[in-house]
């Protein structure tokens, strides 16, 4: 009989465990990371008898979780994606919102400006004209800066959420170290699993998930090992190494994540985190972030540098030219592209300034154009080869055994758009150099402060002016397309103003009027090619080939560094004379010429012609450019961000299929555990009755 009740107790016994383990189910269907727990039955010893094994009962041997680690591993993969994306979605909406919007955007400022050049052009002489376009050219340089602006608070926003996330992770990892130890200590006192620590532990890990990427590896009685990033050790069993949030060694701007060491931190390299907020933080900033402003301050070195060397070449209201003292020839101020040295590096230093931008043709439909990049720089020193590297696409520039005094032996980069100086101070083994041409290039671009107090003192008008003989037969016109300043060549002999030129027979040829120092021109034929048959000389008496004349045709007479670029148009005749003489009234009987528009107008081309990129587009294309590959690459994180989410859907639904809490099964389970509870108990019922049966029989 004590078999029936020991049988009845065991069914009674495990059906409590089993209504408590559906109770705790139901209890906690809300709770994040909760597992749905299960007993595991089996039964207890039979008794062997003559006629065979006899059941004696039933038993629990564990609750177990309804864990599948592989569906675990999937969400866990999928979450740290999303969340790295959702940090990198939201960081370059911000962008694309600045630059695209069609108000407040660099791109209406930039035309408003030209438009004031424009304005100009149709009258040099008003200084009302002059005003509006010193208004705008101000109002584009605060667009400019309120862009940089922008952006550059992105850049503090990003490394506050880097240095706050470091804090969460060494949280995190401390939390999960000390789990660690509890449930090393409860499986030890017991023999099983503590399922609710381990619950508890997953949901830590997950939340570390979101911030950075993590692996986890067991290590048997010491727990688990979590790796973050590519490889990174952060929790070994019930030890933590903690993270810290150091400025880079390479740019002192920047916010890196580095190991403690205690003695010291070691800074890690950003593309060591991927995964997570904070990878993807770092991601935007690397690949959006640095672009953006870099892109930005390309345009304004652009626009700047190029519009000054333009600039440079005229004449203001009060005559002055390049070479007089009261000349600005500089009408944009521009700072010099940003070196920053390595921490760690020596004694030395080195600074870079921007290259002069380069004339696409020396014809008067030609252009100024800047090859400076929207890349960054790393100049560096092993001991024995000293290399520049463009880090946007590691194309390097590289001498060995260079003397380390002379940077400028690395002759190859001159087309990047700048020059390095050499530098103060001695570069030793392991220096390096970050070079930032245009990082800070928009935020430091204004107008200069001279010619806006004194709009006089802009050059709208070119030095050099042609009249036509009063006396011609013919309709010859001349026209200065040019004065272009060139200091690479070797300097010529200046020409003694007023020039006064004749057509020779058949109006075929170009001689002087008067006896002259004989003057090497240069001639080119409508398509920009130099004519055949030179060198020609300007001279009388001649003596050279004089220089021919044809419709289309254009002519370059140096002028000490100037070249001076005219015209002939119109039906010529022999014995026809022009003048080509200084514009700023210094000959008898001439005027300064303010009402002349000829450099406003060669300024006011630089908005259609390609002065960016060496060439390869103007600015307006250079900012739609921009434009077009943040809106681009927002609209990918966007679509990517989409497919991951549902991706993550899918995987936590495998998961919560398996593992989550079903309120129906849970309540089938309730009632399966009451009957056996109902049925056990009526079997000790039973087994009682025959007891006290035997007992009445024994008395009797």
């Amino acid at each position: 009989m004590a078999g029936i009740l020991g049988i009845g107790m065991s069914g009674i016994q495990t059906a409590q465990v089993g209504l408590l383990a559906t109770q705790h189910n139901i209890a906690n269907s809300n709770t994040d990371g909760y597992t749905r727990q299960s007993i595991v039955q089996s039964t207890t010893t039979p008794l062997g008898t003559a006629s065979g094994s006899v059941g004696t009962g039933v038993r629990v041997t564990t609750i177990q979780r309804n864990y599948n680690n592989f569906l675990s591993e999937q969400v866990t993969k999928s979450e740290a994606e999303l969340s790295s994306l959702d940090a990198y979605y939201k960081q370059i909406s911000t962008i694309d919102d600045l630059l695209a919007d069609s108000s407040a955007g660099v791109s209406p400022a930039l035309q408003d400006f030209f438009k004031g050049v424009q304005q100009v052009s149709n009258s040099p002489a008003s200084l009302p004209a002059r005003q509006a376009m010193l208004s705008s050219a101000q109002a584009l340089v605060n667009r400019l800066q309120g862009a940089d602006q922008r952006i550059s608070d992105l850049y503090g926003q990003v490394n506050q959420e880097i240095s706050d996330g470091v804090t969460a992770i060494n949280a995190y990892g401390a939390m999960i170290s000390e789990i660690n130890q509890r449930i090393t200590i409860a499986e030890g006192a017991v023999g099983q699993p503590a399922n609710d620590l381990l619950d508890q532990r997953d949901q830590l890990i997950s939340e570390l998930n979101k911030l950075v990427k993590v692996n986890v590896i067991p290590v048997g009685k010491e727990g688990i090992q979590v790796f973050i990033g590519k490889g990174q050790l952060l929790v070994m069993g019930g030890q933590v190494n903690p993270m810290t949030a150091v400025k880079s060694t390479a740019d002192p701007s920047r916010i890196s994540m580095a190991l403690d060491l205690g003695a010291g931190a070691q800074e890690l390299p950003d593309d060591l985190f991927s995964g997570g907020s904070l990878g993807g933080l770092m991601k935007f900033r690397s690949e959006t972030l640095d672009r953006a402003v870099n892109s930005l301050g390309k345009i304004a070195v652009s626009l700047a540098s190029t519009f000054n060397e333009q600039h440079k070449t005229g004449m203001d209201m009060l005559g002055n030219e390049q070479g007089d003292a009261g000349f600005k020839s500089d009408f944009f101020t521009l700072a010099s592209p940003k070196v920053v040295p390595n921490r760690l590096n020596g004694a030395a230093v080195v600074s870079a300034s921007f290259t002069t931008p380069t004339l696409s043709s020396k014809l008067a439909d030609g252009n100024y154009v800047s090859n400076v990049t929207n890349s960054d720089y790393q100049l560096q020193y092993d001991g024995a080869n000293l290399s520049l590297t463009r880090l946007s696409d590691k194309k390097v520039w590289s001498v060995v055994g260079n003397d380390v005094t002379d940077i400028n032996a690395l002759a190859g980069f001159a087309g990047e758009g700048f020059e390095l100086k050499n530098p103060s101070g001695a570069i030793v083994s392991g220096d390096s150099f970050l070079i930032e041409p245009t990082r800070e290039a928009a935020r430091n671009i204004g107008v200069n402060q001279e010619i806006a107090t004194d709009v006089r003192l802009l050059a709208a008008a070119l030095p050099i002016r042609a009249t036509i003989g009063l006396t011609n037969a013919g309709t010859t016109a001349v026209s200065v397309g040019r004065v272009s300043i060139d200091t690479t060549l070797p300097t010529p002999a200046s020409v003694a103003f007023p020039l006064t030129v004749t057509l020779g027979a058949l109006g075929a040829s170009l001689t002087l009027a008067a006896p002259s120092l004989a003057k090497d021109v240069k001639v080119y034929d409508s398509s920009g090619a130099v004519v055949p048959g030179g060198p020609f000389s300007l001279a009388n008496p001649v003596t050279g080939t004089p220089p021919p004349v044809a419709d289309g045709y254009s002519y370059e007479l140096a002028d000490g560094n100037r070249r001076i670029t005219f015209t002939i148009k119109g039906v010529r005749q022999a014995g026809d004379t022009f003048k080509l003489d200084k514009n700023d009234g210094s000959s008898p009987g001439t005027t300064i010429g303010v009402s002349d528009s000829g450099n406003m107008l060669l300024l006011g081309r630089l908005q259609t012609q390609r002065a960016a990129d060496g060439g390869a587009t103007s600015f307006q294309g250079a900012y739609a450019q921009l434009v077009s590959d943040i809106g681009n690459k927002a609209y990918e994180i966007q679509v990517t961000h989409t497919a991951q989410k549902s991706l993550v859907a899918q995987a936590s639904a495998a998961r919560e299929s398996q593992s989550g809490v079903n309120l129906d099964e849970e309540a089938a389970n309730l009632l399966k555990y009451q009957q056996m509870y109902q049925a056990s108990a009526r079997a000790i019922s039973i087994g009682q009755s025959i007891f006290d049966e035997l007992l009445n029989v024994a008395r009797g």
